[in-house]
């Protein structure tokens, strides 16, 4: 990777690809014609129907500049050629608090597309840092919010 690109999967960037078309097709044409309903309703002062439409506006506007920001320095990491032992980028390791013997399992992916409700972290993340060129037996020191926390790695997959 060259200085400022961001490593994404093939996935995430259909997924941010294909937000963005929906954000700059349906969504911004959507809120430029409720902004244009509410401002017939008068005076725009107490208008509450012209200040939601604005500031969702905004949030739209502020989306589709950062997914095209990332967009223009991703560099797509094609995750099916890869395999091994070792933890990398693509990797998808099951893990286990050794205190707790709780096991999580998380895909090491690209900033912009981390989403632990989807059982992926971050490359960048504290825990990715830790256990990436790692493999399965290795035990790791993780500093969270909540202290210091060991885990052991269980397995390291590649989907392919």
């Amino acid at each position: 990777m060259s200085l400022g690109t961001v490593p994404i999967t093939p996935e995430g960037h259909v997924r941010h690809t294909e937000e963005l078309k929906e954000l700059k097709s349906v969504a911004r044409p959507k809120v430029i014609q409720e902004i244009a309903v509410a401002r017939e309703h008068g005076d725009l002062r107490e208008n509450a129907e012209y200040h939601a439409a604005r500031e969702k506006q905004g949030f739209i506007e502020g989306r589709i500049a950062e997914l095209e920001s990332i967009l223009s320095r991703v560099e797509i990491i094609d995750t099916s050629k890869l395999s091994g032992t070792k933890v990398t980028f693509g990797a998808t390791v099951r893990i286990a608090n050794s205190d707790t013997g709780e096991e999580v399992t998380y895909r090491i992916v690209g900033p912009s597309e981390a989403d632990t409700t989807r059982g992926s972290i971050s490359i960048a993340s504290p825990v990715a840092k830790q256990i990436v060129g790692r493999e399965a037996g290795d035990e790791v020191v993780v500093k969270t919010p909540a202290g210091l926390r060991t885990y052991e790695i269980l397995d390291v997959t590649f989907e392919h």
